[in-house]
């Protein structure tokens, strides 16, 4: 249950069952982009009511977790009013902000009304919810997910949507197409909060043949000359799934405990966008150094894994790499388009 019903995405949609429900909730209470927003308890106190019979929070979670430009790439949920931020403070309680859903999750329920899926009763009999959404957009790759279940994990960063069509535009030409070709058009994965991946292609390649492996990612930098000969260093985007907050106590303890000798204080300037500035020590401080120094020490480089553990289309959990993947979701919208069509 754990597995099937909570912690792995399905191949075809790349949604679990509570994103799945929240999307399919917000579609009856009709909050496409074009109208209003409506409090995120009435979409939740359905979702809980109707179809998903688990704790509101962790309901809400999730669909605050949709609505965070800096936690998921292409955003499903359009929030109003406090929805967190990227150092990791909580968003305000769900009586206080309203949502509505993006575009994109317009794209992932297009055409749910002609048949194109199927629907199953929901636990009490009384109602029905579709099995799998008919996924105009390819959610698995573009969005990622991550899920520990039962014996299993899954984690799948975030892609670029526009390199996937052109992979998926490729497969639908080439179905035999190889791995190398495929990482030409999708060379790795695109992270909503920025950063550089500092990992060889070799072993992108071979993290996309078994669907297993890791990225190094890390923050972006730059220098910025002051007077008499000084600088300081700006780094402008950290790695996915960083908390800015965490991130800078970390180094100024760092600091305090004299591990970084080079460097002589951190401060934070980020508005909208992030800013955290660096001094070194000395006008004699190498840059380069003194960043390699804090990749190998902090969170300014993190690892983040793939392991591409999803449902298939017949509900069973396997390892799939990158073709099988994008194949799985060319399968997943002919059966669509077909079905649509007979409807």
């Amino acid at each position: 249950s754990t597995i099937m019903a909570r912690s792995l995405p399905d191949v075809r949609d790349g949604l679990k069952p509570v994103h799945r429900r929240l999307l399919y909730a917000m579609r009856q209470l009709k909050l496409d982009p074009t109208t209003g927003f409506k409090k995120c308890a009435r979409v939740v106190g359905d979702v809980i009511g109707k179809y998903h019979p688990h704790g509101d929070t962790a309901v809400y979670d999730a669909m605050v977790r949709l609505a965070q430009e800096f936690a998921v790439r292409y955003p499903l949920v359009d929030g109003q009013g406090n929805f967190g931020n990227i150092d990791g403070d909580n968003a305000a309680a769900m009586r206080y902000t309203e949502a509505r859903m993006t575009p994109v999750a317009i794209a992932l329920l297009a055409g749910i009304d002609e048949d194109a899926v199927d629907f199953r009763d929901t636990y009490d009999g009384e109602d029905s919810e579709p099995v799998v959404l008919p996924a105009a957009f390819p959610n698995l790759l573009a969005n990622g997910a991550t899920g520990i279940a039962v014996g299993m994990a899954t984690n799948i960063p975030p892609h670029n949507a526009g390199e996937l069509c052109d992979a998926l535009v490729h497969l639908i030409k080439y179905p035999n197409a190889t791995i190398e070709k495929l990482v030409e058009l999708v060379p790795g994965p695109d992270f909503p909060t920025g950063g550089i991946l500092a990992e060889p292609h070799e072993s992108i390649i071979e993290s996309y043949r078994t669907g297993r492996g890791g990225f190094r990612l890390r923050a972006r930098w730059e220098i910025e000359k002051l007077s008499h000969g000084l600088y300081q260093i700006v780094v402008t985007e950290i790695p996915y799934q960083v908390q800015k907050s965490r991130l800078i106590e970390k180094v100024a303890e760092l600091l305090t405990a004299r591990k970084l000798p080079q460097l002589a204080d951190i401060r934070d300037e980020s508005t909208e966008e992030v800013r955290i500035v660096l001094e070194p020590r000395n006008r004699t401080v190498e840059a380069e150094m003194l960043m390699e120094q804090l990749f190998r020490q902090t969170d300014l480089e993190v690892r983040i894994s793939l392991n591409l553990n999803v449902l298939d289309a017949a509900h069973t959990p396997r390892v799939m790499n990158l073709r099988e993947a994008l194949l799985a979701f060319i399968d997943h919208r002919l059966v669509v388009l077909v079905r649509r069509n007979r409807h």
